[in-house]
């Protein structure tokens, strides 16, 4: 592919604030954000600064482009034809366009920019917007010149741009999730403005902007809607989807997806709902039942148990009825999206679940033992990875680290460490089946419906029963290598499109076109 933004040059006019109370030079918060976002979109970036800016401006800037990677250009008032010619020698043949986004306010800049044959990005100055120009709108006929009002509708620009002047076959595709998981997958490049192998573009949608005028630009939304859950209720009878209360941006998204019912979704809310829930999660994995073979391997979920209240009087009858013995593993039936979902404990004698600490509703759950290996499996899309690591020692070795504190329940956070076993030493892929593995996986895609998870297995000593213990949605799957796991990640989001689109096609009567 050829053409489109190749490389982006951010004028400092557009990036400084105003001077703080004790003089301190400091950016926008909103340049902060657009500099996250470009730094690992695989176009090079540069960042632009006159010659007689301040020298505590100029270090800040100087800063700012060791930090993101960016590349630093100094323009002289008296010849900034000279120093724009620079630059462009500098990044040589890039086979496509540089843009350059400047601040209205600096007009024999602007000047100069206009003559030069670069695209150009204008930031309206505050008061200025115009309803006429928004959102990366063209400037009356200059189809190389364009307005925006707020710096987070920059990405949005280089996006369209990127798709017109490419091919209209890319598939852009609109992404939201927290800035942490956010940074994980762009830092391995799985987030890029510039098409994908497979012509992917990857726009960050930002509730800064109403979500609606971004939502028309894309073609599929990936959501990780869990980082955007404000509570949970579960003492209700209603279905879980009703339980669940997000962020006023999420919502406005659902509420776009419902009048739209066509808009391709990864994956939708409801389908995303069981792995919120524990136990809905527990009661899926019973149908695994259907799968097994005699004579085979058998993979299942581990015998569970709902609790609502630690103190019931007839607890030790139901653990015995739902097959569960000590120790065992006590989680909150939300599984995430709040703050205590991961609040968890092991109990090794039945009178320490009175008054435990763990959330309620809670799910009591077999401890396996595992020979302290841990199978992680990744689906995305078609494709099924997976990768070994060391997991907690079997329930014996478990119990004499314990009994120095008493063996009273081991409280601990999942998403933190916790004590690792030294059984695993003699364990290799070999022990496991992948082909019941993967056979499980092609179920859960189906039962599930969704595009891209994960899920656990333990081995269980002696009998070899393959045990799920966890179901996850968009994991970060950064145990498989990147060159592997981004072009299947990418590979996965553009087959449920096309899937998607085609299953339109097929009910219309109309045509599909592969993308």
């Amino acid at each position: 592919m050829g053409g489109g933004v190749r490389r982006i040059v951010l004028d400092e006019s557009v990036l400084f604030g105003c001077e703080d109370p004790n003089g301190k030079d400091s950016l926008l918060p909103a340049a902060e954000y657009l500099l996250r976002k470009l730094r690992h979109s695989t176009i090079p970036t540069g960042i632009s600064y006159r010659h007689d800016l301040s020298a505590q401006k100029a270090s800040l800037l100087q800063g700012v482009a060791v930090q993101y990677s960016f590349d630093c250009f100094v323009l002289d008032e008296s010849s900034t034809i000279d120093a724009l010619n620079e630059i462009q020698l500098a990044w040589g043949d890039i086979g496509g366009s540089i843009l350059y986004l400047v601040s209205d306010n600096n007009d024999d800049l602007l000047l100069k920019l206009r003559t030069h044959g670069w695209l150009l990005v204008i930031l309206r100055s505050t008061g200025q917007e115009s309803k006429d120009d928004v959102d990366g709108g063209p400037a009356s006929e200059d189809s190389s010149m364009f307005y925006i009002n707020k710096l987070e509708e920059l990405p949005l620009t280089i996006c369209r741009l990127n798709k017109k002047d490419i091919s209209n076959d890319v598939v852009t595709v609109g992404y939201i999730m927290k800035p942490s998981r956010e940074e994980d997958f762009s830092k391995r490049g799985a987030f890029p403005m510039y098409p994908s192998q497979n012509g992917l573009i990857f726009m960050p949608l930002t509730f800064a902007l109403p979500i609606s005028s971004q939502l028309q630009e894309v073609d599929v939304v990936l959501h990780k809607a869990t980082d955007e859950i404000m509570s949970i209720k579960l003492n209700s009878s209603s279905e879980l989807s009703n339980r669940i209360t997000y962020t006023r941006g999420m919502l406005e998204l659902g509420m776009y997806m419902e009048h739209h019912p066509d808009f391709c979704l990864i994956d939708p809310f409801n389908n995303i709902d069981p792995v919120v829930d524990r136990l809905k999660i527990q009661q899926i994995l019973l149908g695994l039942e259907d799968i097994n073979r005699p004579g085979c391997c058998r993979i299942r979920g581990p015998y569970f148990l709902k609790v609502d209240n630690f103190n019931e009087l007839n607890l030790i009858q139901r653990l015995s009825e739902a097959k569960l013995s000590l120790p065992s593993i006590v989680k909150p039936q939300v599984a995430c999206g709040v703050a205590d979902a991961h609040s968890m404990a092991i109990v090794f004698r039945v009178e320490d679940y009175k008054d435990l600490s763990v959330p309620l509703p809670a799910v009591i759950q077999e401890y396996v033992d595992h020979s302290s290996t841990l199978f992680k499996f990744y689906v995305l899309g078609e494709k099924v990875f997976y990768a070994v690591k060391k997991s907690t020692p079997n329930a014996g070795t478990l119990k004499k680290l314990c009994e120095k504190n008493e063996l009273k329940p081991l409280i601990f956070d999942s998403l933190k460490s916790l004590p690792t076993g030294k059984e695993n030493q003699n364990v290799n892929d070999q022990s496991i089946d992948i082909k019941l593995v993967t056979d499980a996986a092609s179920w859960l895609r189906r039962v599930l419906d969704l595009t891209i998870f994960g899920f656990d297995v333990v081995i269980q000593e002696g009998s070899g029963d393959h045990v799920i213990v966890d179901v996850n949605y968009l994991p970060s799957f950064k145990e498989v290598p990147d060159n592997t796991a981004i072009p299947a990640f990418w590979d996965a989001i553009k087959e449920k499109f096309e899937s998607r689109k085609k299953k339109q096609a097929i009910n219309s009567d109309q045509p599909f076109v592969d993308h």
